[in-house]
């Protein structure tokens, strides 16, 4: 994975309001450029450094494996729940409990936008940047392909 993208996705999971979420697709969009599962395998990078609860699925689903740390999170912020969170978790089973995306998705506004948009624009200006990899060829001599 590349670092700049990781380092994009991380950037925008840090401006999310405490009490907010957003999915990993909604990441994506905003950097328009990759997509859930891209988002999601940045996030198990190096989210530990940034409020990794408040990055989700779009069921609204705690990220897999964490959901006991993330509600914790989630009560202490106020997110929006539905279900039952009190209830014992099963081991094997998912909770019965979910972040409401109607209330808790958060909706950037024009500040937060701009914003947004620098963390999108650094990530696109690096994909243009050429590496070892995407190095033209040497031109061909002596009319060698003309």
């Amino acid at each position: 994975m590349r670092e700049q993208y990781v380092e994009a996705v991380l950037a925008v999971a840090e401006v999310i309001p405490a009490g907010s979420v957003l999915s990993y697709g909604d990441i994506a969009a905003l950097l328009e450029s990759g997509g859930p599962r891209q988002v999601g395998a940045a996030m198990s990078v190096d989210g530990g450094a940034v409020p990794w609860w408040r990055v989700i699925r779009a069921s609204g689903m705690a990220p897999q494996g964490h959901e006991a740390r993330a509600l914790g999170h989630y009560r202490h912020e106020g997110t929006a729940l539905r279900g039952d969170p009190d209830e014992e978790p099963v081991p094997g089973r998912a909770p019965r409990w979910r972040v409401d995306m109607r209330t808790a998705r958060w909706n950037p506004r024009e500040p937060d936008f701009v914003l947004i948009d620098a963390i999108a624009e650094r990530l696109h200006a690096a994909d243009q940047l050429p590496s070892a990899d995407t190095a033209p060829m040497s031109v061909p001599r002596d009319g060698l392909g003309a």
